[in-house]
């Protein structure tokens, strides 16, 4: 609009032999200007009005190509990663480094949009593409603009962080298509005051397993945290159905094992109220799918063998670090961590002096491997450790369990050369081990879901 009126000013002044002052006037130059003007529009006509850098790109602007290789390489390669993660594997994987708000620009023109685009950015991008669907006559291209259509996610809200790394750690399981074509499910533990990611493990559901397996990673990496904050899960939880009294909760072997580190549980049903854990399952479920199949993961393992490598990069990109006081206390020992996340099951002893447990039979046996035999009807607990030992815990001690064969190893009618196997000494936990008979027959005492030991 400034170059057409330099031009439409000087031709009315050529024309009508106006006054030079006043042309200077209204083009706000000096009368050197319009001198200038005058014979450039005598020499070259309008064309001389154009700016010299008309129809040139900048010299700073990205070229074609690479525009191209950034939107063919997130269409074809890195369609499932949010902008900011795509950003940084151009630049990880692909060597193409460019600003946030570049990729960003490309990637909108060319109508993508980030899977984790806020309600007001997609609400923007729809009304835009139904322009462009009221526009075009091309059937074809307006059914591609109408399936770009997506509606609006609402955001998770936020809460203040608790003051000391380790005061609350927040956990909570994501079930999502992680790799290849099967669901799995997450368990992710984040300390609230540092958002740092202190565990995950994937499982197949969600399950005691999973949580302790996190559990053990926090115990072993950084110590006892304070209190663990989650959902109401029954691996929490027990709540008797139908009753709304919250007195009636009993609470579950995870729990237990909790109690005897001293770690406080609380649990909530509503999910804003743990919104860091949240946030981290929306943040996990758009960057970490992403990385496994660059990685070429495609069993639960290898996933579980790749998540701490990715955990460690996650912190080192989000985790706050401004030297919060910790209060986690001191790690436990690697055998007591052992002995506290185990599975107890309550079992009888037969009439063959044995317990069956697993489909399998099982004798007790004493420090020297010698065997136990207890009476029929004896009660007491299976207890199957972390590293998966089991023991057996009654009013008498704990005693471990050795598998019954089906059949003899040996016989003493056609094996000529016998030979004498000593007993083999075992390791069996102390009176006073957390899964003792009589301390977790208190504990379950309380338990209406567990009554049965009573």
């Amino acid at each position: 609009m400034n170059e057409n009126n330099k031009y439409e000013v000087i031709k009315e002044l050529i024309k009508n032999d106006g006054n030079k002052a006043r042309a200077a006037l209204k083009l706000g130059c000096s009368k050197r200007s319009i001198d200038r003007y005058i014979a450039g529009y005598k020499a070259e006509g309008k064309a001389f009005f154009e700016h010299g850098n008309r129809n040139k790109k900048p010299i700073h602007c990205l070229s074609s190509e690479t525009i191209a290789d950034v939107v063919g390489l997130y269409s074809n390669k890195y369609y499932d990663a949010n902008f900011t993660h795509y950003t940084e594997l151009l630049g990880e994987r692909e060597g193409i480094f460019l600003s946030e708000s570049a990729v960003r620009s490309i990637l909108l023109n060319a109508d993508i949009i980030s899977p984790m685009a806020t309600r007001r950015v997609r609400r923007a991008f729809n009304k835009r593409l139904k322009e462009k669907m009221e526009s075009t006559t091309n059937k074809k291209e307006a059914d591609a603009l109408l399936t770009k259509i997506i509606d609006a996610e609402d955001a998770h809200p936020r809460r203040p962080r608790s003051s000391h790394f380790g005061e609350m750690i927040q956990m909570d399981a994501s079930f999502h298509i992680w790799f290849g074509d099967e669901k799995y499910t997450l368990h992710l533990a984040i300390d609230d005051a540092t958002g740092m990611v202190v565990g995950g493990y994937f499982d197949k559901q969600e399950t005691l397993n999973g949580y302790y397996n996190v559990l053990k990673q926090i115990l072993t990496n950084y110590g006892i945290p304070y209190m663990f904050y989650t959902d109401r899960r029954t691996v929490f939880e027990y709540r008797k159905k139908g009753d709304p009294d919250t007195k009636d909760d009993s609470f579950t072997q995870f729990s237990y094992a909790c109690s005897q580190l001293g770690i406080q549980i609380e649990t909530t049903s509503i999910p804003q109220a743990k919104g860091r854990i949240e946030r981290l399952n929306g943040t996990m479920q758009s960057r970490l799918p992403v990385d496994l199949r660059l990685e070429g993961v495609t069993t639960v393992e290898q996933a579980n063998e790749y998540l701490p490598q990715y955990i460690a990069k996650h912190n080192a990109k989000f985790a706050l670090n401004n030297n919060i006081k910790s209060v986690f206390e001191t790690q436990p020992s690697a055998e007591r961590i052992d002995m506290i996340l185990a599975v107890v099951t309550d079992r009888k002893v037969d009439n063959g002096h044995s317990i069956r447990f697993d489909n399998s039979y099982y004798r007790t046996v004493n420090k020297e491997g010698l065997p136990i035999y207890f009476y029929k009807g004896t009660k007491g607990l299976v207890i199957r450790t972390f590293s998966g030992e089991l023991f057996f815990s009654t009013d008498d001690g704990i005693f471990a369990l050795e598998e019954i064969p089906l059949h003899e190893r040996t016989s003493k009618n056609f094996n000529f050369k016998p030979t004498t196997v000593k007993p083999k000494k075992r390791v069996i936990p102390k009176q006073n081990h957390p899964w003792r008979l009589d301390n977790f027959i208190a504990f379950a005492k309380k338990q209406a879901h567990r009554a049965v030991l009573g």
